[in-house]
């Protein structure tokens, strides 16, 4: 009976959490990964965790992340990508050359300060900061990463992401144009998508919208069920890889089936189940553990987080990409697409919100490849 309940509590808090949201706005600025990650931390150290819990939560883990990779690819407009601007992709490419440099660089510089296979944090931050939460949860189960490092890793970062959207939301575009060149504004009649102040989940339990995002959510499973096949053909120790990357892959394939590409509020289901991951592992988290974790792991992330930056603006110097364009991009990439719209708007420029969405979606799709193969080849030092 306890199981049950504990199982109903992990399954529909996250219902609580992006109601809470919506009523509120200091709750939705601290945003619900946020809120669900403290929530977890709360009820895994308490003491009201039934026995047996460990089980659940092992299996939630290993279900919500393959399930929530296709619902988060599913709405990649993949043959929209090729339209992207020369200096928006190009911007793009310097973005994440520049993570992964930063962060190579960092490994060595902080792998002996405290962070035990500091090779796997590297692959985490090279997931998440060219993608983003669901890229940092799946490079948790590809290498086998124990919850409290991610938990931590993941506290951290979002500490650290709240400055470095601060700096871009006051002074960073000042700063910028010190560099680097204004936007080049076109004067035409082009309509900017708003998407201010709208709640992405609003009519999701509607008949129209939930019955099409539980047909994307069988399509979801049926593309697990193969990534799962396929892991039997190889040795234990690779099997989550080969899920992760199968998953990814057949994602990014069925985003071309227009079908499936037009089901609206995937994105958004996928995401609820990251709020479950987040919920459920924050709470196999033990907070007493913290304190031998964190030599060294703060100044690594904030390495990642300003060093990548400060290395985006001198690339885009010498490609002479703009600073609107720079800023924008390097926020769909550290901090992922939600934050796209609240920096275009805090710089006065939503012509840039649809190019940095789509930068977004295409980090999704490439931090699971990247962050891995960083891993392994830092491995090997």
């Amino acid at each position: 009976m306890k199981i049950t309940i504990l199982v109903v509590f992990y399954v529909f808090s996250p219902l609580l959490i992006l109601h809470l949201c919506h009523r509120f706005k200091f709750i939705n600025k601290l945003g619900a990964v946020f809120i669900a990650y403290l929530l977890g931390l709360i009820v895994g150290n308490i003491g009201i965790l039934p026995e047996g819990s460990a089980n659940v939560q092992d299996l939630i883990t290993m279900i919500t992340i393959p399930l929530a990779i296709p619902l988060l690819l599913f709405s990649a407009n993949i043959k929209e990508w090729s339209k992207l601007a020369k200096s928006t992709f190009l911007s793009l490419f310097i973005g994440i050359l520049s993570v992964t440099i930063i962060v190579t660089i960092g490994f060595f510089l902080f792998r002996g300060k405290g962070m035990p296979e500091a090779w796997k944090i590297s692959g985490m931050l090279v997931g998440v900061y060219t993608g983003g939460t669901p890229n940092l949860a799946a490079l948790k189960i590809m290498l086998n990463i124990d919850a409290d490092t991610y938990v931590l890793t993941h506290t951290y970062d979002m500490a650290i992401s709240v400055a470095y959207l601060a700096f871009l939301m006051t002074i960073g575009q000042k700063v910028f144009r010190l560099f680097l060149k204004p936007f080049p504004i076109k004067k035409d009649n082009e309509n900017d998508r708003d998407f201010d102040g709208k709640d992405p989940y609003q009519g999701m339990l509607t008949r129209k919208k939930f019955i099409p995002v539980l047909w994307a959510g069988l399509v979801s499973a049926i593309i697990f069920a193969i990534g799962g096949g396929l892991s039997l053909l190889v040795s234990e120790s690779q099997q989550m890889v080969v899920v992760i990357l199968t998953i990814t892959t057949l994602s990014i394939v069925a985003s071309l089936i227009p079908k499936i590409n037009r089901i609206d509020k995937t994105f958004e289901a996928g995401m609820y189940l990251i709020l479950i991951f987040s919920l459920v592992v924050a709470s196999m988290a033990d907070i007493s553990r913290f304190a031998g974790l964190t030599p060294g792991l703060f100044g690594y992330i904030t390495f990642a987080v300003f060093g990548s930056l400060i290395l985006h603006v001198l690339l885009s110097k010498v490609f002479k990409i703009d600073a609107d364009t720079t800023m924008i991009t390097s926020t769909a990439l550290v901090c992922s697409p939600p934050f796209v719209p609240v920096i275009a708007a805090a710089i006065g420029n939503k012509k840039v919100i649809v190019s940095g969405l789509t930068i977004g979606i295409i980090g999704y799709a490439v931090g699971n490849y990247l962050g891995y193969i960083i891993a392994e080849l830092l491995k090997l030092f």
